[in-house]
């Protein structure tokens, strides 16, 4: 396999508090943003970019070139169990939570 079709252009960039690694066309779930869908947005706090096999480029702590992506969706993630118990009383509580998450599609690195 030739290693030319095997390199892919990434970048690593922040929102919500979290890191994500993001490619051209790759779709992720982030943690909810207050937009619209279809909606472009910018991220520019970029931590780290690779553009071809030789050269990556690390922020100090961001770089100057953002991340572009477009909104498809904002929807909920799996649902988490959270129990409560207490031992020997009879008492025990069940709930679920869903976190709010916002699905976006990667447009430009």
């Amino acid at each position: 396999m030739d290693q030319t079709l095997a390199f892919n252009r990434y970048a690593i960039f922040q929102t919500g508090g979290k890191q994500y690694q993001a490619l051209e066309g790759k779709t992720i779930a982030v943690e909810k943003l207050e937009v619209e869908d279809g909606q472009e947005i910018i991220f520019n706090e970029v931590l780290l970019r690779r553009t071809d096999e030789k050269t990556v480029e690390v922020g100090k702590p961001f770089l100057s070139t953002p991340v572009k992506a477009v909104v498809v969706k904002q929807t909920k993630g799996p649902k988490l169990i959270v129990f409560h118990f207490k031992r020997r009383k009879s008492i025990h509580k069940e709930k679920g939570h869903r976190q709010p998450q916002t699905v976006i599609r990667i447009t430009a690195i």
